[in-house]
């Protein structure tokens, strides 16, 4: 298998962090066993070492910078980080649950896809890193959302290339306890996308409360990551059945 980069220069300049041999080599495995599950089904058309690294590992880790980071102050709406449950909803190869779980070992974080398949490799995935604290689920968002075992049970959910901010903000807030922390990890952003949001947000229980911007260190792409704080409990009715929030975002 090809090596990953170190990069040691990137990850301390943008996310002021470093991680340890050991989360360096489970990084390597976690690629490796990606790459291979790549060969029995559709995970990621993301291979090469350097793009994998930028697009994958560096980008997931760029969402939990606020927890990552001890050079700058924390900001007032991050979570107490004692016990931090986590849930990566529709995470398809693992992106961003595992590189967090790497980085962050003291979060425990539920991996959420549909695809039974997905799932049984995440598992199978999850052993071989000897990441004990990391489950995966075969399900929906939609339907774990009414669950009394997972409604309001998370500290942080992380929606990546799930679909629309509205819609995301629809899966994560149910989850999330009081307090808790949907990320959003999205390309472009504009100004104008706040007020929209912020209003569906309020109908879930939620208010947005950041938005950080980056440039990714290789390629200088544009990245944003929002965060949306639950401040109140989520009406019932919320989420919808199982693909509306997709075909019908919720607008303000």
């Amino acid at each position: 298998m090809p090596a990953l980069p170190a990069f040691s220069e990137p990850w301390q300049s943008t996310l002021h962090w470093q991680p340890t041999p050991a989360q360096k080599a489970l990084f390597q495995q976690l690629y490796d066993g990606i790459l291979l599950g790549n060969q029995q089904m559709n995970l990621t058309r993301i291979t090469e070492p350097t793009e994998f690294w930028e697009k994958h590992l560096w980008d997931a880790l760029s969402g939990i910078a606020p927890w990552l980071s001890a050079a700058e102050a924390a900001p007032d709406w991050l979570p107490p980080q004692e016990t931090v449950r986590a849930i990566d909803i529709g995470t398809g190869a693992g992106i961003p649950g595992f590189p967090v779980a790497i980085a962050l070992p003291h979060w425990h974080v539920t991996l959420l896809d549909s695809t039974q398949k997905k799932v049984r490799f995440l598992q199978e995935l999850a052993q071989m890193l000897q990441l004990t604290q990391v489950t995966a689920i075969a399900d929906r968002a939609e339907f774990l959302a009414h669950q009394l075992s997972h409604r309001e049970l998370y500290d942080v959910a992380l929606l990546r290339a799930v679909g629309a901010a509205a819609t995301c903000a629809e899966y994560a807030l149910p989850l999330l306890k009081l307090g808790g922390i949907a990320i959003l990890y999205r390309g472009q952003w504009n100004d104008d996308e706040y007020q929209p949001l912020e209003a569906v947000a309020a109908q879930l229980g939620g208010q947005l409360v950041a938005v950080r911007s980056w440039q990714t260190p290789l390629s200088q792409g544009a990245r944003h990551c929002v965060y949306l704080q639950k401040q109140h409990p989520t009406a019932d009715a919320f989420p919808r059945a199982a693909g509306i929030p997709t075909k019908s975002p919720l607008t303000p």
